[in-house]
């Protein structure tokens, strides 16, 4: 199987489609005012409590974890991205942007959580990248 080459083939469209949900799916709207919020956690908590369903939040929180899991390969397509202080960098700073695009758009809320959220899900993505690339090169081909 290759991996490596399947991975180099998807991640282009699932970065459109990622950014696609960012901005437009799962029912977003245009804010009437640009929202921040800077304090990590109590935005995830908010959340939890004011949520009734368990689906959402799992689909939210988690969703915010395993969305990004993807972009821990980027050593496939980045060699230079092959180091995860490189890679959580290049991440965060990219991140950023989007989520500033998100606030000055208004069509999401600049929230530290969700990049928090998000790096946490690209360094799980390294950890299993690292994992893959160590262990199991017969899938990289």
């Amino acid at each position: 199987m290759m991996l490596k080459k399947f991975y180099k083939f998807i991640i282009v469209p699932y970065t459109v489609f990622l950014l696609y949900l960012m901005f437009f799916g799962m029912g977003r709207f245009q804010y009437d005012d640009n929202i921040v919020r800077f304090q990590p956690v109590v935005s995830t908590i908010w959340f939890i409590k004011g949520t009734v369903s368990w689906f959402n939040i799992v689909k939210i929180v988690l969703g915010n974890v395993v969305m990004f899991i993807p972009f821990g390969f980027l050593g496939w397509v980045f060699p230079q991205l092959k180091d995860l202080k490189s890679l959580i960098i290049a991440f965060v700073s990219a991140i950023v942007i989007v989520e500033a695009l998100q606030y000055f758009s208004r069509m999401g809320v600049f929230d530290i959580d969700d990049i928090i959220l998000n790096t946490l899900g690209v360094y799980l993505g390294w950890k299993i990248f690292r994992f893959i690339e160590l262990r199991l090169k017969f899938l990289v081909v």
